[in-house]
């Protein structure tokens, strides 16, 4: 019973250290296919209505994506507004939003890698009144920070939406776990 106990141990152990020196070996922004990560973000997002008013309203969301190789990841999108302006006496608030990008990633063996975003983005946007709930192409460019083997920060800037009667621009912030 010892021996089988011990053997067990052993092995277990053994695939412990194996997965831990793979992990500190590996590149978070190398992981390959199949490597998962998820994400939360704060986005301060400008809503500028046809050029005349911008309000400026503060978004919550998440992330969730897969490395389709150390340069392509594929991840969705959602999130919903936390903090509304006025304008004109009107209150302006971005309810919520949600979308599938893909990452262009900039793959090196520095902490720093930068990325482009391109995607569908789809909002709900009101102003008063008048409403915004469609579909846009959008696209971005950021930079990913890490912290640890799994864990890193991000900057980023998105232009989410673009029609001749509204923009919706956004700067977030934002924390990434690499599985």
């Amino acid at each position: 019973m010892n021996v089988k106990k011990n053997l067990l141990l052993a092995s277990v152990a053994s695939a412990g250290i194996a997965l831990a020196g793979t992990a500190s070996a590996q590149d978070m922004y190398k992981s390959g296919v199949g490597g998962l990560y998820a994400g939360l973000n704060y986005t301060f997002m400008d809503l500028d209505y046809d050029g005349v008013s911008s309000a400026d309203v503060g978004t919550l969301s998440g992330k969730v994506g897969v490395m389709a190789n150390e340069f392509l990841g594929i991840e969705a999108r959602a999130g919903f507004g936390v903090d509304d302006d006025r304008v004109f006496g009107q209150k302006v608030k971005l309810d919520n939003f949600f979308g599938g990008y893909a990452t262009i990633n900039m793959a090196n063996q520095s902490p720093v890698t930068p990325y482009a975003v391109v995607g569908f983005t789809r909002i709900e946007a009101e102003s008063g009144i008048r409403s915004d709930d469609e579909s846009d192409f959008s696209y971005g460019a950021g930079v990913n920070f890490r912290f640890a083997p799994n864990l890193s920060g991000n900057l980023e800037y998105m232009r989410y939406y673009d029609d001749s009667d509204l923009t919706v621009d956004g700067i977030g912030l934002g924390v990434q776990m690499n599985f």
